[in-house]
């Protein structure tokens, strides 16, 4: 993959690193780096070797969102298109993979770049980088799952200043109110990053998809029917192979070795 791609990707044992590459506008987005996003994530997604996924950005920001050059030209598509292919088949893909992803957010993160990251399973960040929902400054509505999932992450009070006003949010107040995982100082950012994705690529992959299955489909059940969903999905669990291995060493007294399946 050349480096002028807007997409980077490394795999090193069962990570996979999916990497925004347009650091001359921040890494905002345009439709053809939309298009290659989503390629990476279902080749992600279809490679049973990985086992966990990071995003991130290259340069100083992790994405300032929209390419507003796109937008503002003669031939650009309407936003009908803009969110549903770029932005909406994004956020499907990364909620319904059945892995863990993790946002890495190594600089600011604005706009749809923001919900993006926070789409992810958990998210990381630099102590240097901010959140804001900056679509307020041009007259927009959040997008990307914006309004969904800031109420159920922070409640509604919160989710309205932060979208009506559009203020930065240091990594620190991210975390302190909930939104985000973790935040690390600029210089430890790359080891945790890594030590992270290798924590959960050595877990058993097929029990963290159904969690993350049983965790979508949570915000649209009653407490009755999702007990239902989660006798289901553990009957499905208790399907693998990961299972066994993990009564095994349980009873053996020794650490289980996973694989993912």
């Amino acid at each position: 993959m050349s480096k002028d791609s807007p997409i980077l990707i490394k795999t090193e044992g069962g990570v996979q690193t999916i990497a925004l590459n347009r650091p001359e506008v921040f890494n905002s987005f345009n439709q053809s780096m939309g298009r290659a996003f989503q390629a990476a994530l279902d080749e992600a997604a279809a490679d049973e070797r990985v086992r966990c996924v990071v995003i991130t950005g290259t340069g100083k920001a992790f994405c300032a969102g929209q390419d507003l050059k796109e937008v503002t030209a003669p031939d650009a598509p309407d936003f009908t298109e803009i969110v549903e292919q770029t932005y909406n088949e994004s956020i499907r893909r990364i909620r319904a993979m059945e892995k863990p992803v993790i946002g890495a957010v190594n600089g600011v993160a604005a706009g749809a770049g923001a919900n993006i990251a926070l789409a992810c399973d958990l998210t990381i960040a630099k102590q240097s980088s901010s959140f804001i929902q900056a679509f307020s400054k041009i007259g927009l509505i959040p997008d990307s799952g914006g309004t969904w999932m800031l109420p159920r992450l922070i409640g509604m009070q919160r989710a309205a200043a932060l979208t009506f006003f559009g203020d930065k949010l240091p990594a620190d107040e991210a975390v302190a109110m909930g939104l985000i995982y973790h935040a690390v100082p600029d210089e430890e950012f790359e080891t945790a990053v890594t030590k992270l994705a290798n924590r959960l690529a050595a877990m058993p992959t097929r029990g963290i998809g159904l969690t993350k299955k049983a965790f979508n489909l949570g915000w649209q059940n009653d407490l009755s029917a999702h007990l239902t969903v989660e006798r289901d999905l553990q009957m499905e669990a208790s399907q693998t192979q990961d299972y066994a291995e993990g009564v095994a060493a349980f009873l053996e007294k020794r650490k289980p070795t996973f694989t993912g399946s």
